[in-house]
Protein backbone atom coordinates (compact mmCIF):
# COMPACT_ATOMS: atom_id res chain seq x y z
CA UNK A 1 0.00 0.00 0.00
CA UNK A 2 1.31 3.46 -0.70
CA UNK A 3 0.34 7.03 -1.15
CA UNK A 4 2.54 10.07 -1.46
CA UNK A 5 3.40 13.18 -3.40
CA UNK A 6 3.64 13.69 -7.12
CA UNK A 7 6.38 12.04 -9.13
CA UNK A 8 9.55 14.04 -9.70
CA UNK A 9 11.63 14.03 -12.90
CA UNK A 10 14.94 12.16 -13.02
CA UNK A 11 17.30 13.92 -15.39
CA UNK A 12 20.65 12.78 -13.98
CA UNK A 13 22.70 10.69 -16.35
CA UNK A 14 26.04 8.92 -16.21
CA UNK A 15 28.49 8.86 -19.08
CA UNK A 16 29.00 5.23 -20.09
CA UNK A 17 32.28 3.60 -21.06
CA UNK A 18 31.37 4.23 -24.70
CA UNK A 19 30.84 7.96 -24.16
CA UNK A 20 27.03 7.77 -24.31
CA UNK A 21 24.82 8.97 -21.47
CA UNK A 22 22.87 6.34 -19.57
CA UNK A 23 20.61 5.89 -16.56
CA UNK A 24 20.70 2.08 -16.57
CA UNK A 25 22.45 0.18 -13.77
CA UNK A 26 23.11 -3.55 -13.60
CA UNK A 27 22.59 -4.80 -10.05
CA UNK A 28 24.02 -8.10 -8.73
CA UNK A 29 22.95 -9.72 -5.44
CA UNK A 30 24.33 -12.93 -3.87
CA UNK A 31 24.32 -12.22 -0.14
CA UNK A 32 22.49 -15.39 0.94
CA UNK A 33 20.55 -17.98 -1.07
CA UNK A 34 19.22 -16.01 -4.04
CA UNK A 35 21.33 -15.40 -7.13
CA UNK A 36 19.90 -12.22 -8.61
CA UNK A 37 20.58 -9.66 -11.32
CA UNK A 38 18.52 -6.71 -12.49
CA UNK A 39 18.63 -3.67 -14.73
CA UNK A 40 17.12 -0.53 -13.18
CA UNK A 41 16.84 2.97 -14.60
CA UNK A 42 17.69 5.98 -12.43
CA UNK A 43 17.09 4.12 -9.18
CA UNK A 44 13.35 3.75 -9.84
CA UNK A 45 12.30 2.05 -13.09
CA UNK A 46 12.71 -1.73 -13.22
CA UNK A 47 13.61 -3.03 -16.69
CA UNK A 48 14.37 -6.56 -15.49
CA UNK A 49 14.63 -8.42 -12.19
CA UNK A 50 15.82 -12.03 -12.34
CA UNK A 51 16.05 -14.21 -9.21
CA UNK A 52 17.27 -17.80 -9.00
CA UNK A 53 16.05 -19.05 -5.62
CA UNK A 54 17.72 -21.84 -3.67
CA UNK A 55 14.86 -22.35 -1.19
CA UNK A 56 14.15 -25.96 -2.20
CA UNK A 57 17.88 -26.74 -2.15
CA UNK A 58 18.20 -25.71 1.52
CA UNK A 59 14.81 -26.96 2.74
CA UNK A 60 16.19 -30.35 3.92
CA UNK A 61 18.59 -28.49 6.24
CA UNK A 62 15.92 -26.25 7.77
CA UNK A 63 18.06 -23.23 6.88
CA UNK A 64 20.72 -22.00 4.51
CA UNK A 65 23.80 -24.25 4.18
CA UNK A 66 26.59 -21.73 3.36
CA UNK A 67 28.83 -23.96 1.25
CA UNK A 68 25.89 -25.28 -0.76
CA UNK A 69 24.72 -21.70 -1.33
CA UNK A 70 28.13 -20.56 -2.60
CA UNK A 71 28.43 -23.47 -5.03
CA UNK A 72 24.97 -22.81 -6.44
CA UNK A 73 25.76 -19.11 -6.87
CA UNK A 74 28.76 -20.10 -9.00
CA UNK A 75 26.49 -22.19 -11.22
CA UNK A 76 23.77 -19.54 -11.55
CA UNK A 77 25.57 -16.19 -11.65
CA UNK A 78 26.43 -15.99 -15.37
CA UNK A 79 23.08 -17.19 -16.78
CA UNK A 80 21.18 -14.96 -14.35
CA UNK A 81 23.13 -11.87 -15.44
CA UNK A 82 22.67 -12.78 -19.09
CA UNK A 83 18.93 -13.20 -18.58
CA UNK A 84 18.65 -9.83 -16.80
CA UNK A 85 20.35 -8.04 -19.69
CA UNK A 86 18.27 -9.93 -22.25
CA UNK A 87 14.98 -9.18 -20.47
CA UNK A 88 15.93 -5.48 -20.31
CA UNK A 89 16.94 -5.39 -23.97
CA UNK A 90 20.27 -3.94 -22.85
CA UNK A 91 23.91 -4.56 -23.69
CA UNK A 92 27.08 -3.44 -21.93
CA UNK A 93 27.45 -0.10 -23.81
CA UNK A 94 23.94 0.83 -22.64
CA UNK A 95 24.85 0.73 -18.94
CA UNK A 96 25.93 3.55 -16.66
CA UNK A 97 27.62 1.11 -14.28
CA UNK A 98 27.39 -1.96 -12.09
CA UNK A 99 26.26 -2.21 -8.45
CA UNK A 100 26.93 -5.32 -6.38
CA UNK A 101 26.18 -6.35 -2.80
CA UNK A 102 29.33 -6.30 -0.67
CA UNK A 103 27.70 -7.21 2.66
CA UNK A 104 26.32 -8.11 5.06
CA UNK A 105 25.69 -11.75 4.26
CA UNK A 106 27.44 -15.08 3.87
CA UNK A 107 31.07 -14.40 3.01
CA UNK A 108 31.39 -17.15 0.42
CA UNK A 109 28.14 -16.17 -1.27
CA UNK A 110 29.08 -12.48 -1.32
CA UNK A 111 32.42 -13.28 -2.93
CA UNK A 112 30.75 -14.96 -5.90
CA UNK A 113 28.77 -11.84 -6.76
CA UNK A 114 31.58 -9.41 -5.98
CA UNK A 115 34.13 -11.28 -8.08
CA UNK A 116 31.69 -11.61 -10.98
CA UNK A 117 31.01 -7.87 -10.83
CA UNK A 118 34.71 -7.04 -10.68
CA UNK A 119 35.43 -9.22 -13.69
CA UNK A 120 32.65 -7.57 -15.66
CA UNK A 121 33.78 -4.08 -14.66
CA UNK A 122 37.33 -4.86 -15.69
CA UNK A 123 36.23 -6.31 -19.03
CA UNK A 124 33.79 -3.53 -19.91
CA UNK A 125 35.39 -0.48 -18.30
CA UNK A 126 32.15 0.29 -16.45
CA UNK A 127 32.30 1.93 -13.01
CA UNK A 128 31.50 -0.40 -10.12
CA UNK A 129 30.02 0.46 -6.73
CA UNK A 130 29.83 -1.84 -3.69
CA UNK A 131 26.40 -1.62 -2.05
CA UNK A 132 25.39 -2.36 1.52
CA UNK A 133 22.62 -4.98 1.38
CA UNK A 134 20.60 -3.09 4.00
CA UNK A 135 20.77 0.10 1.97
CA UNK A 136 19.40 -1.97 -0.87
CA UNK A 137 16.39 -2.90 1.25
CA UNK A 138 15.88 0.79 2.03
CA UNK A 139 15.85 1.50 -1.72
CA UNK A 140 13.31 -1.24 -2.50
CA UNK A 141 10.36 1.03 -1.71
CA UNK A 142 11.45 3.49 -4.42
CA UNK A 143 10.83 0.80 -7.04
CA UNK A 144 7.06 0.60 -6.72
CA UNK A 145 4.01 2.80 -6.40
CA UNK A 146 0.67 1.66 -5.09
CA UNK A 147 2.14 -1.81 -4.62
CA UNK A 148 2.95 -2.24 -8.33
CA UNK A 149 6.52 -2.34 -9.62
CA UNK A 150 7.40 0.70 -11.73
CA UNK A 151 8.29 -0.37 -15.28
CA UNK A 152 9.26 1.58 -18.41
CA UNK A 153 5.61 1.34 -19.46
CA UNK A 154 4.24 2.93 -16.27
CA UNK A 155 7.06 5.30 -15.31
CA UNK A 156 5.60 8.31 -17.10
CA UNK A 157 2.18 8.13 -15.47
CA UNK A 158 2.84 10.60 -12.63
CA UNK A 159 2.97 7.88 -9.99
CA UNK A 160 3.38 8.87 -6.33
CA UNK A 161 6.94 8.69 -5.03
CA UNK A 162 8.16 7.60 -1.61
CA UNK A 163 8.15 10.72 0.61
CA UNK A 164 11.04 11.83 2.82
CA UNK A 165 11.73 11.83 5.67
CA UNK A 166 10.26 8.51 6.67
CA UNK A 167 10.75 5.72 9.20
CA UNK A 168 11.98 2.49 7.65
CA UNK A 169 11.66 -0.94 9.25
CA UNK A 170 14.02 -3.51 7.73
CA UNK A 171 12.80 -6.91 8.83
CA UNK A 172 14.21 -10.08 7.29
CA UNK A 173 15.83 -13.41 8.02
CA UNK A 174 19.12 -11.81 9.00
CA UNK A 175 18.20 -8.27 10.01
CA UNK A 176 15.75 -6.26 12.08
CA UNK A 177 16.57 -2.55 12.01
CA UNK A 178 14.79 0.76 12.49
CA UNK A 179 16.17 3.50 10.26
CA UNK A 180 15.34 7.19 9.91
CA UNK A 181 15.63 8.05 6.22
CA UNK A 182 16.08 11.73 5.30
CA UNK A 183 16.80 11.18 1.60
CA UNK A 184 17.48 8.39 -0.87
CA UNK A 185 21.15 8.37 0.14
CA UNK A 186 21.00 9.73 3.69
CA UNK A 187 19.84 7.74 6.72
CA UNK A 188 20.45 7.06 10.41
CA UNK A 189 20.08 3.72 12.18
CA UNK A 190 17.95 4.14 15.29
CA UNK A 191 17.93 0.59 16.64
CA UNK A 192 18.17 -3.08 15.79
CA UNK A 193 18.03 -6.59 17.12
CA UNK A 194 20.40 -7.63 19.90
CA UNK A 195 20.18 -11.31 19.00
CA UNK A 196 17.94 -13.12 16.50
CA UNK A 197 16.35 -11.24 13.64
CA UNK A 198 12.56 -11.50 13.32
CA UNK A 199 12.84 -13.62 10.17
CA UNK A 200 15.30 -15.96 11.84
CA UNK A 201 12.90 -16.30 14.78
CA UNK A 202 10.13 -17.29 12.35
CA UNK A 203 12.41 -19.86 10.71
CA UNK A 204 13.28 -21.43 14.07
CA UNK A 205 9.65 -21.36 15.16
CA UNK A 206 8.65 -23.17 11.99
CA UNK A 207 11.28 -25.82 12.66
CA UNK A 208 10.00 -26.35 16.23
CA UNK A 209 6.43 -26.66 14.96
CA UNK A 210 7.41 -29.05 12.17
CA UNK A 211 6.30 -26.70 9.41
CA UNK A 212 9.39 -26.66 7.19
CA UNK A 213 11.49 -23.95 5.53
CA UNK A 214 11.42 -21.02 4.83
CA UNK A 215 9.57 -20.40 8.05
CA UNK A 216 7.94 -16.99 7.72
CA UNK A 217 5.25 -17.84 5.15
CA UNK A 218 4.63 -21.23 6.76
CA UNK A 219 4.11 -19.78 10.25
CA UNK A 220 1.76 -17.15 8.80
CA UNK A 221 -0.21 -19.83 6.96
CA UNK A 222 -0.46 -22.04 10.06
CA UNK A 223 -1.52 -19.05 12.18
CA UNK A 224 -4.55 -18.44 9.96
CA UNK A 225 -6.57 -21.08 11.78
CA UNK A 226 -5.26 -20.28 15.27
CA UNK A 227 -5.98 -17.92 18.17
CA UNK A 228 -3.41 -15.19 18.70
CA UNK A 229 -4.28 -15.03 22.42
CA UNK A 230 -4.08 -18.77 23.08
CA UNK A 231 -0.59 -18.51 24.59
CA UNK A 232 0.80 -15.57 26.54
CA UNK A 233 4.06 -14.85 24.73
CA UNK A 234 5.74 -11.68 25.94
CA UNK A 235 8.42 -9.51 24.37
CA UNK A 236 11.13 -7.77 26.40
CA UNK A 237 10.81 -4.10 27.28
CA UNK A 238 13.42 -1.60 28.40
CA UNK A 239 15.52 -2.01 25.24
CA UNK A 240 14.96 1.47 23.87
CA UNK A 241 14.60 1.11 20.11
CA UNK A 242 16.32 -2.28 20.02
CA UNK A 243 14.70 -5.69 19.60
CA UNK A 244 15.25 -9.13 21.13
CA UNK A 245 13.60 -12.32 19.91
CA UNK A 246 15.74 -15.03 21.51
CA UNK A 247 13.59 -15.18 24.66
CA UNK A 248 10.45 -15.48 22.57
CA UNK A 249 11.99 -18.37 20.67
CA UNK A 250 12.90 -20.10 23.94
CA UNK A 251 9.38 -19.60 25.28
CA UNK A 252 7.97 -21.34 22.21
CA UNK A 253 10.36 -24.23 22.72
CA UNK A 254 9.19 -24.63 26.33
CA UNK A 255 5.54 -24.78 25.20
CA UNK A 256 6.40 -27.38 22.57
CA UNK A 257 8.32 -29.48 25.11
CA UNK A 258 5.46 -29.22 27.62
CA UNK A 259 3.16 -31.08 25.24
CA UNK A 260 5.47 -34.08 25.16
CA UNK A 261 3.96 -36.81 23.02
CA UNK A 262 0.55 -35.13 22.94
CA UNK A 263 -0.92 -33.43 19.91
CA UNK A 264 0.70 -30.05 19.38
CA UNK A 265 -1.70 -27.09 18.95
CA UNK A 266 0.28 -25.81 15.97
CA UNK A 267 -2.22 -23.21 14.78
CA UNK A 268 -2.60 -21.57 18.20
CA UNK A 269 1.14 -21.62 18.86
CA UNK A 270 1.89 -20.14 15.43
CA UNK A 271 -0.75 -17.42 15.83
CA UNK A 272 0.39 -16.50 19.33
CA UNK A 273 4.06 -16.47 18.36
CA UNK A 274 3.39 -14.36 15.26
CA UNK A 275 1.31 -11.91 17.28
CA UNK A 276 4.17 -11.41 19.75
CA UNK A 277 6.70 -10.74 16.98
CA UNK A 278 4.36 -8.27 15.28
CA UNK A 279 3.59 -6.55 18.59
CA UNK A 280 7.31 -6.02 19.22
CA UNK A 281 7.85 -4.56 15.76
CA UNK A 282 4.86 -2.20 15.95
CA UNK A 283 5.69 -1.03 19.49
CA UNK A 284 9.26 -0.13 18.51
CA UNK A 285 8.00 1.74 15.45
CA UNK A 286 5.70 3.75 17.70
CA UNK A 287 8.57 4.58 20.02
CA UNK A 288 10.80 5.60 17.11
CA UNK A 289 8.15 7.97 15.74
CA UNK A 290 7.84 9.92 18.99
CA UNK A 291 9.16 13.43 18.44
CA UNK A 292 9.86 12.81 14.75
CA UNK A 293 7.92 14.30 11.86
CA UNK A 294 7.70 11.30 9.53
CA UNK A 295 5.84 11.52 6.24
CA UNK A 296 5.51 7.74 5.85
CA UNK A 297 6.45 4.34 7.21
CA UNK A 298 8.36 2.07 4.83
CA UNK A 299 8.80 -1.65 5.50
CA UNK A 300 11.35 -3.80 3.66
CA UNK A 301 12.83 -7.28 3.86
CA UNK A 302 11.28 -10.72 3.62
CA UNK A 303 9.06 -10.36 6.70
CA UNK A 304 7.50 -7.25 5.11
CA UNK A 305 5.41 -9.75 3.12
CA UNK A 306 3.67 -10.80 6.35
CA UNK A 307 0.05 -9.71 6.11
CA UNK A 308 -0.48 -9.56 9.88
CA UNK A 309 2.41 -7.12 10.22
CA UNK A 310 1.13 -4.90 7.41
CA UNK A 311 -2.37 -4.85 8.88
CA UNK A 312 -1.10 -4.04 12.36
CA UNK A 313 1.07 -1.15 11.14
CA UNK A 314 -1.75 0.34 9.07
CA UNK A 315 -4.13 0.12 12.05
CA UNK A 316 -1.64 1.62 14.53
CA UNK A 317 -0.58 4.53 12.29
CA UNK A 318 -3.62 5.40 10.14
CA UNK A 319 -2.36 8.94 9.63
CA UNK A 320 0.84 7.83 7.89
CA UNK A 321 1.13 6.32 4.39
CA UNK A 322 2.41 2.74 4.65
CA UNK A 323 4.82 1.69 1.90
CA UNK A 324 5.43 -2.03 1.48
CA UNK A 325 7.04 -3.47 -1.67
CA UNK A 326 5.49 -6.28 -3.70
CA UNK A 327 6.61 -9.69 -2.42
CA UNK A 328 9.30 -10.08 -5.10
CA UNK A 329 10.96 -6.88 -3.84
CA UNK A 330 10.62 -7.84 -0.16
CA UNK A 331 12.91 -10.84 -0.42
CA UNK A 332 16.52 -10.47 -1.58
CA UNK A 333 16.71 -9.12 -5.12
CA UNK A 334 19.11 -7.22 -7.35
CA UNK A 335 16.73 -4.43 -8.37
CA UNK A 336 17.10 -2.88 -4.93
CA UNK A 337 20.90 -3.11 -5.21
CA UNK A 338 20.85 -1.36 -8.58
CA UNK A 339 18.53 1.31 -7.15
CA UNK A 340 20.81 1.99 -4.19
CA UNK A 341 23.91 2.01 -6.39
CA UNK A 342 22.45 4.50 -8.85
CA UNK A 343 22.79 7.49 -6.51
CA UNK A 344 26.50 6.87 -6.02
CA UNK A 345 27.13 6.29 -9.72
CA UNK A 346 25.28 9.53 -10.52
CA UNK A 347 27.76 11.34 -8.25
CA UNK A 348 30.64 9.86 -10.21
CA UNK A 349 31.73 7.35 -7.57
CA UNK A 350 33.62 4.18 -8.49
CA UNK A 351 34.87 1.65 -5.92
CA UNK A 352 37.08 -0.04 -8.50
CA UNK A 353 38.36 -3.54 -7.90
CA UNK A 354 39.97 -3.20 -4.48
CA UNK A 355 36.90 -3.40 -2.20
CA UNK A 356 36.28 -6.48 -0.07
CA UNK A 357 33.09 -8.12 1.17
CA UNK A 358 31.96 -7.90 4.79
CA UNK A 359 29.78 -10.60 6.30
CA UNK A 360 28.79 -8.52 9.36
CA UNK A 361 28.62 -5.09 7.78
CA UNK A 362 26.14 -2.69 9.40
CA UNK A 363 24.36 0.42 8.20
Amino acid sequence: MSVGGAASPMNDEVVSSQGATSRLVLGIETSCDETAAAVVEAGRIVHSNVIASQATLHAPYGGVFPEVASRQHVRDIVPVIQEALRDAGADWPDLAGIAVTSGPGLAGALLVGANAAKGLAMATGLPLVAVNHLEGHLASNALHSGGAIITPETAGEGLPVLPYPHLALIVSGGHTDLVWVDAADRHQRLGGTRDDAAGEAFDKAARMLGLGYPGGPLVERAATGGRSDAFAFTVPRGLGLDFSFSGLKTALLRHVEAHGEGELPVADLAASFQAAVVRALVERCAAALEGRDARAIAVAGGVAANGTLRTALAARFPELPLWVPPAVLCTDNAAMIAAAGWHRLARGEDDGLAFDVGSSMGL
